[in-house]
């Protein structure tokens, strides 16, 4: 017999009846030894730190084991409404300091280390990122389950276990080359491997109409080829309340090894081809989908997504009450997070009418009762579409369902707008062409009884531009969740010195809420708390020079005194990486001039990943290399002007940037961006916003007041406005400060030894229908970086700034925007953990 067939009849619970692991530091030390000698074998002359950190980490995470067990029976014995979070992406970065603050125990772990001769800060460094996310999108959905943990919201977070995260980039030339971010290289100590809770996923095939031993007609997926699903559970604990989460991702695995008939035969390539196909759907996030290859590879990934999370919620559904699923929209809510994960919308209806037997309206009413859909894009290249055929090849069930699902809709439509042909034909899932289209950000609207922006702005242009229709069909569907960042991360422990300081002056509310922190307005006023948080930013800025010299193995001497002006996010063409850059040529061009007496010394710091296919902005990497190579070896700039591009850019390093920035550039053009986190990351520490009034921006603004922002450009009307009589070619000619700018560029000053190349940026950035208006905003940018230099003269003033950023940032948390989607749409009760 098989030893999967065996199985254990009954367990005596004592089993799981142990002491309960102490908090002291001779707990921590006792703990450590254990697991550094006897289970990884190591011994005083190890020298790899990365050892020691697994050791420090097996021993925490042996106490968030304890609370993990108690909060998931806590669940199960309330039975309480639970809510789903799928995500293509969670940007997690590292766990080791998170997880030792949420558990109160770092003070204690650092002295028990200190014990042993060991720093912990060379354990918490040796702990590889979790890049399992490109930026922004995954970062939040990093940030969310933490404060659902925080707020004790039975919240699971399922994504995919790519083996190969973000690449890891490096700079050749002046040019990303990009490599293989293999952070499971040792291993992660952090999860566990749950291969009972394993789900079989299929694709191709065909279907087929069969009739049940009921005499009833079903549709039945058959020939496929399947992938089996295997969990990954990672704990996610709340801060100091003994509640700890799950985030579930998912590893593809062949269902077999390799063909053995095949093997025999001599074809060792054959034999495994099952098993590397099945693995390639979790080997690398994000496919480059520019052929037809990664096109069909992403899709697979997001079917795998959804199939095997709503596969796994409805096994433990059944666990719980059988196969009655009159109760499931009461108890069960899922949050789809941007339009990736919206195939789940069909495949609910599969598994619903296929699998458990309910009719097409039970199930459609469970679906639309359960689906909420977060938008996080205004780019309608964004979002996404299928070619209707892959679909029909790769999920052919799926794609009869999708069918059905827009027949309905547009039966539904064509009631409010009788003969409406173009709104009907704009609104459709599918759209007709050459080759037609499945769109899923309109199947994820249809499927969804909540669907919601990420900042004001953003929600209103949906509901008026992107979505109209959808908005006057439905508009009681549509709502703003606007995004927020943990403050646990990104004060508390990426910025201790200023967390410090913040709790000895208004107690340590503020870690849970965040809105405490407008208890500092007044302390703006007080000499002695500005000259002590002047020195704590100037701590920070020495810091941060430190690390980006290990960092960038680089000599170029850095002002401490100078501004540290930083834009750091994925690099794309509205991001306006290249208005930064146009800025600080005309500086260096002031330099050369001998304009120099009314400039303040700059630090221009720029760091980002570009999407391997993404050709323009792997080109503005290389500008922004380009220029500061030619800045920094002048010794004109010397002290005056550097430009350092960051390379490699990721989750522990923004962790070494936030606490150490003056100036947080914002400068994507209006109307583009639709949040942002990382201006409200580098707001909590302090940093002053210039930026355009462009996603979240606009209210960053409103809470910190205008004379604390710096705020310039065009609006989003106005950008609409030119847009057909935009002429950037005569903006250059009336500004001579942008002549010499461009002239510099164009002459080749930069790329002497390689004519032509910046040809294509400087058309693109001169062309009409140029759709950023880079040109547009030049001179507002100009004379507001004018107006930054100018406040920073005043050094008292500029540190009294800091406090009024730092002290208005309180509704940047996620614990707000969770309790917002709590509240207006996920409606769960929170459940309070008890734990001796």
């Amino acid at each position: 017999m098989p030893t999967d067939q065996f199985v254990i009849s009954k367990l005596n619970p004592s089993i799981t009846t142990l002491p309960e692991r102490g908090n002291e530091k001779n707990d921590f030390l006792h703990d450590f030894k254990q697991y550094y000698v006897h289970l990884l074998g190591r011994d005083e002359n190890c020298r790899a730190p990365y050892y020691a950190s697994e050791a420090l980490s097996l021993a925490i995470r042996d106490r968030l084991m304890e609370r993990w067990k108690v909060t998931h029976k806590t669940y199960k014995n309330n039975d309480c409404r639970r809510g789903y979070y799928l995500s293509m992406e969670f940007l997690m970065g590292r766990t080791l300091s998170n997880a030792m603050l949420n558990l109160g125990v770092t003070d204690t772990a650092t002295q028990a280390m200190y014990d042993l001769g060991i720093e912990i800060e060379e354990l918490i460094n040796s702990e590889y990122d979790a890049g399992l996310g490109n930026g922004g999108l995954g970062r939040l959905a990093a940030c969310f389950v933490d404060s659902c943990a925080t707020l004790q919201l039975p919240v699971i977070g399922y994504g995919l276990r790519y083996e190969y995260g973000m690449f890891t980039q490096t700079i050749v030339n002046g040019e990303q080359v990009e490599k293989p971010d293999h952070w499971l290289r040792q291993g992660n100590v952090w999860e566990i491997e749950r291969l009972e809770y394993s789900h079989s996923i299929k694709f191709g095939g065909h279907t087929e109409i069969q009739t049940d031993e009921n005499g009833e007609q079903r549709h039945c997926w058959i020939a496929t080829s399947n992938v089996l699903a295997v969990p990954f559970d990672t704990p996610i604990p709340g801060y100091r309340n003994g509640t700890v989460n799950t985030l579930r991702l998912w590893k593809a695995v062949a269902t077999e090894e390799f063909n053995l008939d095949e093997f025999n035969a001599g074809d060792y390539a054959e034999a495994v081809a099952a098993k590397i196909t099945a693995e390639n759907v979790t080997m690398v996030l994000y496919p480059n989908d520019a052929n037809e290859n990664g096109k069909e590879l992403r899709l697979r990934q997001q079917y795998f997504l959804a199939s095997a999370s709503l596969q796994d919620v409805i096994c433990h559904w059944i666990g719980l009450h059988g196969n009655n699923f009159s109760r499931f929209a009461e108890k069960r809510c899922f949050q789809l997070n941007d339009t990736h994960p919206s195939i789940a919308i069909a495949e609910l209806m599969r598994l619903l009418m296929d699998v458990h037997g309910l009719t097409w309206d039970e199930a459609w009413t469970i679906t639309k009762s359960t689906m909420a859909y977060t938008n996080h894009t205004l780019l309608p290249e964004a979002l996404e579409k299928w070619p209707v055929k892959l679909m029909q090849r790769l999920l052919p069930r799926l794609m009869d369902i999708i069918f059905e699902i827009n027949s309905h809709f547009i039966t539904e439509a064509s009631m409010h707008w009788p003969g409406d042909s173009e709104r009907l034909r704009r609104m459709s899932i599918i759209e007709e062409g050459y080759e037609r289209q499945v769109r899923m950000a309109h199947l994820a609207i249809v499927g969804s009884f909540s669907v919601n922006g990420v900042a004001r702005l953003h929600t209103e242009l949906l509901q008026q531009g992107l979505f109209s229709d959808f908005y006057a069909l439905w508009p009681h569907k549509f709502n703003n969740k606007t995004n927020g960042v943990t403050p646990r991360r990104w004060l508390a422990a990426c910025n201790p010195e200023l967390a410090s300081l913040i709790t000895e002056t208004i107690g340590e509310g503020w870690v849970t809420d965040l809105s405490q922190l407008k208890k500092l307005e007044p302390y703006a006023e007080d000499a002695q708390f500005r000259q002590r948080w002047r020195a704590i930013k100037q701590a920070a800025k020495q810091r941060l020079i430190d690390y980006k010299q290990r960092k960038h193995d680089t000599d170029l001497q850095f002002n401490v005194d100078a501004i540290f002006d930083v834009q750091v996010k994925r690099i794309h063409e509205y991001k306006r990486q290249i208005l930064n850059v146009l800025h600080v040529i005309h500086l260096y061009n002031c330099i050369k001039k001998g304009d120099i007496e009314s400039r303040v010394p700059r630090c221009v710091l720029i760091g980002g990943k570009a999407a391997p296919g993404y050709r323009m902005a792997k080109k503005i990497i290389k500008l922004i290399n380009n220029v500061a190579q030619v800045i920094n070896s002048d010794p004109e700039s010397d002290k005056k002007l550097a430009l350092l591009f960051l390379k490699d850019y990721r989750v522990s390093a923004m962790e070494r940037i936030c606490p150490g920035v003056d100036l947080s550039e914002q400068i994507s053009t209006a109307g583009k961006e639709a949040s942002g986190t990382g201006n409200m990351k580098l707001m909590m520490n302090g940093a002053i916003t210039i930026g355009t009034l462009d996603g979240a921006n606009i209210e960053i603004r409103e809470e910190v007041g205008d004379e604390n922002f710096f705020l310039f450009g065009l609006t989003e009307e106005q950008v609409e406005a030119r847009r057909g009589n935009y002429d950037p070619i005569a903006i250059i000619d009336q500004d001579e400060d942008l002549q010499q700018v461009m002239h510099l560029l164009e002459s080749g000053y930069f790329n002497q030894f390689e004519p032509g190349l910046f040809n294509d940026l400087i058309s693109s950035i001169k062309s009409p229908h140029d759709p950023w208006m880079t040109i547009a905003d030049f001179r507002s940018f100009v004379d507001t970086q004018k107006r930054v230099e100018d406040a920073y003269r005043d050094k008292d003033h500029w540190t009294k700034m800091s406090i009024l950023n730092c002290a208005n940032s309180g509704k940047f948390s996620t614990d707000r925007t969770i309790g917002e989607y709590n509240r207006e749409i996920w409606k769960l009760t929170p459940q309070p953990v008890t734990h001796k």
